[in-house]
C-alpha cells in the first residue's frame, strides 16, 4: 500500500531529524560527517522517512551522507524562510526588525528557495517531497511572511521541481488565514501540539485528531500530512505545567499517534528525532530542548524501549 497517488511511497513511520549536539547551533558549528551518519544509521531502524527544515549545510551533509551510505531514508527536504514583516504579537523578543534587515530576509529566503529546488533537482530519488517554509504565518512566529510571499514560493518551486510542494504551519491558520495558499500547494502540512494547548495525556489524542479532521474537512480534495506532532519530556513550567510532561506520558502519546496514523493511513512525522540543546533558553529544563525520542547523548527515552516497530 502507499500513502496517495501524489508521494507513491509505501506506508512508514516518520520523523522530524536535527542533529545538532552540544556546542553546536545552526549558522555556527554543524554536526561532522559522522555525526550525522551516526544518526541516522541509528533513525533508519525505526523510521523510513525524515524531515529536514532548511537547506543549510546541516541538510546537505544529511542528503550526502544518504547517498553515500546507501541509507534507506527518504526525505521531506524544507526551505527556513525567515521574517519578511514585522511581528509586535511575537511573545518574546525577536518579532521586530528594521526595514535594512528585512530586505537583507527577502534577499535570503529567495537564496533559499533557489537552494531548494536545486537539492530537490540534485537528489531526486532521496527527496519525495519539498516544504517552502515551518510556522510563517502563525500570529506568534518571530519570522513572519505573507500568505502572498508564500505563495510566489510555493509557485516558484512547482515551476522547477518535480517533487509535490507544502507549506509546513500549525493547524489553526489554515483554516481561515492560508485558504488562498491551499489552493496551490500540492499537499497541507499541519502541526498539532496538545501539551502546549494546555491539554493532559488524556486529552492528547482526541485534540490532536480533532485539529486534523478539521483541517481535512475544510479541505476535502487536498491530502493533509502531520508534519510535527510530539511531547516533551521535560519542561521549566514556561507554558507547558511541569505535571503535564515526563517520559510516561511522551510513550503514551508516541505509541496512541503512531496507532492512529496506521489506522487511518495519515504520514505523520513525529516530533524529532533526538533533543537539541541549542534551542529555547538557557534553562535545563526549557520544554524546547527535550522534545526526542533520543537524548543528546543518543539514548533511547523510555518511548523506543523494547518497542516493536512495523515496517
Amino acid at each position: 500500500m502507499i500513502y496517495s497517488d501524489l508521494f507513491s511511497i509505501p506506508l512508514g513511520k516518520a520523523v522530524c531529524y536535527s542533529g545538532f549536539r552540544e556546542g553546536q547551533v545552526p549558522g555556527t558549528k554543524y554536526p561532522s560527517y559522522d555525526e550525522v551518519k551516526e544518526d541516522l544509521l541509528i533513525v533508519q531502524k525505526h523510521w523510513k522517512y525524515i524531515r529536514l527544515y532548511s537547506c543549510d549545510l546541516h541538510s546537505k551533509t544529511v542528503l550526502e551522507v544518504i547517498k553515500n551510505e546507501k541509507i534507506s531514508l527518504k526525505v521531506m527536504l524544507g526551505a527556513y524562510i525567515t521574517a519578511e514583516e514585522n511581528n509586535p504579537n511575537c511573545p518574546w523578543d525577536g518579532g521586530v526588525y528594521s526595514e535594512v534587515q528585512l530586505k537583507k530576509n527577502r534577499e535570503k529566503n529567495t537564496h533559499e528557495i533557489s537552494e531548494l529546488i536545486g537539492l530537490a533537482n540534485q537528489y531526486p530519488e532521496i527527496v519525495f517531497s519539498l516544504s517552502v517554509g515551518n510556522e510563517a504565518c502563525v500570529d506568534w512566529t518571530d519570522h513572519l511572511v505573507s500568505v502572498d510571499r508564500v505563495i510566489e514560493y510555493v509557485k516558484a518551486v512547482k515551476k522547477e521541481a518535480k517533487q509535490p510542494v507544502t507549506f509546513c504551519e500549525n493547524y489553526e491558520p489554515w483554516l481561515h488565514k492560508l485558504k488562498p495558499l491551499a489552493e496551490v500547494v500540492d499537499f497541507i502540512s499541519i502541526h498539532t501540539y496538545p501539551v502546549w494547548e494546555y491539554k493532559t495525556i488524556d486529552q492528547a489524542m482526541d485534540f490532536t485528531q480533532q485539529n486534523y479532521n478539521l483541517v481535512a474537512e475544510k479541505y476535502p480534495n487536498k491530502t493533509v500530512v502531520i508534519t510535527e506532532a510530539g511531547w516533551t519530556t521535560k519542561s521549566n513550567g514556561q507554558g507547558i505545567p511541569k505535571e503535564n510532561v515526563n517520559e510516561i506520558f511522551q510513550k503514551i502519546y508516541f505509541h496512541e499517534l503512531n496507532q492512529w496514523a496506521d489506522d487511518h493511513d495519515v504520514l505523520t512525522f513525529v516530533f524529532e528525532a533526538f533533543d537539541e540543546p541549542w534551542k529555547g533558553s538557557p534553562d535545563p529544563d526549557e520544554p524546547e530542548k527535550h522534545w526526542g525520542l533520543y537524548t543528546e547523548q543518543r539514548l533511547p527515552k523510555f518511548a523506543l524501549k523494547k518497542t516493536v516497530y512495523k515496517k
